[in-house]
C-alpha cells in the first residue's frame, strides 16, 4: 500500500520516514519529495508498504501525531493523475492577443 504523509517538518529525511512506519511492519520504500530547483523538502513524502493491514495500522496510529514539532497528516495516497492542458498549466496562455500580419504590405 503507497502512503501519503504530509505537513512533514523540512529537516524529516527519507530515512527518518522508514524508521518511524518500520515500527509498524515492513516498509518498502520511503521518499521525502524535494523541489527539483532547490533540492530541499516540499514537507511531504511516501511510503510504501507490503501488507496492507500493517499499513492501515500505521495510518490509524500517526495520522495527527506531532512528528518533529508538526501535526502530520498520514492517509493512502491517491493514484497521480494528468493535469488538464499539459504543457500550459495555470490557466495562462501566451498566445491570447490578436492575430498580427507583420509582413503585409500596407502600400
Amino acid at each position: 500500500m503507497n502512503i501519503y504523509i504530509a505537513n512533514l517538518s523540512f529537516r524529516v529525511q527519507s530515512d527518518d520516514l522508514k524508521q518511524v512506519f518500520e515500527e509498524y511492519g515492513q516498509v518498502s520504500s520511503a521518499r521525502v519529495i524535494s523541489d527539483k530547483f532547490t533540492g530541499k523538502s516540499r514537507g511531504f513524502g511516501f511510503v510504501e508498504m507490503p501488507n496492507d493491514e500493517e499499513a492501515q495500522n500505521a495510518i490509524k496510529a500517526l495520522d495527527q501525531a506531532d512528528y518533529d514539532g508538526k501535526v502530520i497528516s498520514v492517509s493512502v495516497a491517491r493514484p497521480r493523475t494528468e493535469k488538464p492542458g499539459g504543457e500550459n498549466r495555470g490557466g495562462r496562455s501566451f498566445n491570447n492577443g490578436p492575430k498580427r500580419n507583420y509582413n503585409s504590405n500596407r502600400y
